[in-house]
């Protein structure tokens, strides 16, 4: 598959990670041509600073892992992190209200971190499917479009599930063909990846990037 890279986001969000990490994220990143760096906030300046002279955009995560920080902490993250130089906002929603049926505050949590991005940043929206059933998914789904999101997510990683082939489609015949789906979460071969791109996915987000794309290149 030509232009493999350009789906992956490069991604490393472990709270271990040390700096030696994030640079060799970075040089990977430079070396095959992946869409992103996907980092926590701490991290974001330093990578701007090191990819600003190329096409590999600075991604990081917002009200994360958990999504249950408030709108006002999401929005001034997201504001933080654009200054800092991120390209790409993936926020988390807040799932507990999503669960209970408060369909309108998850909406307007949404769309006060779109608005905080502005024309600055895309905003993904992680909806972390293995915590909901269908219908939720569904409204998830629906509310990031209606927010004025650019893509909706599948998962964070840090859940104890990740991105199903039948998530990513139903993603996609929710949203329809003009917003972006990102399958995250357990992705770390070439198989799952091709298998994510046909259900639907615009992009990955994966650790395993390099391997994947390795792997694409020897077939």
């Amino acid at each position: 598959m030509e232009n493999l890279a350009s789906y992956i986001d490069h991604t490393l969000l472990k709270p271990e990670t040390d700096k030696k990490q994030i640079e060799k994220l970075v040089e990977e990143a430079k070396e095959f041509g992946f869409a992103s760096v996907c980092v926590n906030p701490h991290w974001v300046s330093y990578c701007h600073s090191e990819l600003k002279d190329t096409n590999v955009k600075v991604c990081t995560v917002i009200g994360f892992p958990l999504g249950a920080t408030s709108t006002a902490s999401k929005t001034f993250e997201a504001k933080q992190a654009i200054e800092d130089g991120a390209n790409e906002i993936d926020m988390v929603i807040n799932i507990g209200e999503l669960k209970s049926g408060n369909l309108d505050f998850v909406k307007k949590d949404i769309m006060a971190v779109v608005q905080a991005a502005g024309k600055n940043a895309l905003t993904k929206v992680i909806i972390e499917t293995s915590l909901l059933d269908e219908k939720e998914k569904v409204n998830a789904c629906l509310l990031a479009k209606e927010a004025g999101a650019d893509f909706v997510k599948t998962s964070t990683g840090f859940s104890g599930g990740g991105a199903t082939v039948d998530d990513v489609r139903l993603m996609r015949e929710t949203v329809g063909p003009d917003m972006g789906v990102k399958a995250s979460g357990g992705v770390r071969d070439l198989k799952t990846a091709k298998a994510m791109i046909e259900a639907g996915a615009t992009r990955i987000g994966a650790s395993a990037g390099v391997t994947i794309v390795k792997e694409n290149n020897e077939n």
